[in-house]
């Protein structure tokens, strides 16, 4: 066997070619990961390959290419920070325009953040992690189609950033971290609730445009959204009917809704919030009249039914939720007053208390950033 010794190998400029099992050491030389459409020829155990062609994700053993599940992780979008916008201040009788900050890793009482640039409750927030747009709303007969918005990072007031496609009260929002989608509720004229969707491009002011249509008709429903898919669940109707469906919708894709699955019972006034891989529902009002405790959950990347994930510290329904990922926080609510409570999303089990609000709230709406 000859034996070639050399000291210094320069590339002069043209890609080095090895052919298959070329010998470096004890090694085989081998490239180990491909994405394109055909198969890699020559494979060695443990080679990768993406199939550019379906986008399915393939690993090479016992001399065959085996298909494997590969899933884009689906994105949190939020912070450590809650801006509450209060709504109805039982205590009051009046509607408030406060919003209140709330840091949700630590335990403890809201402080003040500002206000609204108009004095209404009922309305649906969002947030692409710097900025919190609170959509619609109601106050004194009169239904807004306002948005606000405000950067987490400076408390100060609202500012406006520009108007719905229809006076709506009792919709709710959701984002995907770069447009906000508000849906569903009460528009003033039409005679009942609606199954209309609008969005926004939450870094960039400006009028909402059409998205498409829920599967239902309803308002009071809950929101939650990650990047890759939001869900809108329960819901009342303006003739009194309650809803137990979810339902799903790619934010960055307009369209219509597509169903989910269902809540554990019909229920309305649900507020909802999302970490990465779930997202929760909180009380809410039920079949008969009933307000309930129950938080249930369901996994946002596979369609399904809801399952119970334990009971908030009272009854309650008009409260509102939101995230930072690990914590979820609930606030206010006809029956429980200016009480903040909080759970850990991975854990099944009672909400505990985590501090108070500046004021009473029902009918507020939250999210969160940084």
């Amino acid at each position: 066997m000859s034996t070639i010794k050399v000291d210094t190998i320069t590339n002069g400029g043209s890609a080095v070619d090895f052919t298959t099992n070329a010998k470096i050491g004890d090694g085989t030389l081998k490239k180990e990961y491909y994405e394109q459409a055909t198969e890699p020829a020559y494979p060695s155990e443990g080679w990768l390959w993406f199939d550019t062609s379906d986008d399915t994700f393939h690993i090479y053993a016992n001399g065959d290419w085996y298909a494997t599940v590969a899933t884009k992780p689906i994105t949190f979008i939020g912070g450590n920070t809650a801006l509450v916008s209060l709504g109805y201040n039982n205590a009051a009788s009046a509607v408030v325009n406060t919003i209140d900050k709330i840091s949700i890793p630590t335990a403890g009482n809201a402080t003040d953040f500002g206000d609204l640039s108009v004095v209404r409750t009922n309305a649906g927030a969002c947030s692409n992690g710097a900025r919190v747009l609170v959509m619609g709303g109601y106050n004194g007969g009169t239904h807004y189609n306002t948005i606000d918005y405000v950067t987490v990072a400076s408390p100060g007031n609202a500012t406006d950033f520009g108007d719905l496609l229809a006076t709506r009260r009792y919709g709710t929002a959701l984002s995907d971290g770069v447009v906000g989608v508000v849906a569903g509720g009460d528009i003033a004229g039409s005679g009942g609730s609606s199954n209309s969707m609008e969005y926004v491009t939450i870094a960039t002011t400006g009028n909402a445009q059409d998205f498409g249509d829920l599967t239902v008709t309803m308002g009071d429903m809950a929101a939650a959204g990650v990047a890759s898919r939001g869900l809108f669940a329960g819901g009342l109707n303006t003739s009194g009917g309650l809803s137990d469906v979810i339902g799903y919708i790619t934010p960055s894709t307009t369209g219509n809704a597509t169903d989910f699955g269902n809540l554990l019972a019909e229920a309305g006034m649900v507020a909802g919030a999302a970490s990465d891989t779930r997202a929760l529902f909180f009380g809410g009002y039920s079949t008969g009249g009933t307000t309930i405790n129950v938080i249930q959950y369901v996994t946002i990347a596979t369609p399904g039914n809801a399952t119970d994930f334990g009971d908030l510290l009272a009854l309650s329904r008009y409260g509102n939720s939101t995230s930072n990922l690990t914590r979820a926080i609930y606030c206010g609510g006809t029956n429980n007053s200016n009480v903040i409570e909080y759970v850990t999303m991975s854990t099944p089990g009672n909400s505990t208390d985590f501090g108070d609000l500046t004021g009473q709230a029902n009918d507020g709406t939250s999210a969160s950033g940084n």
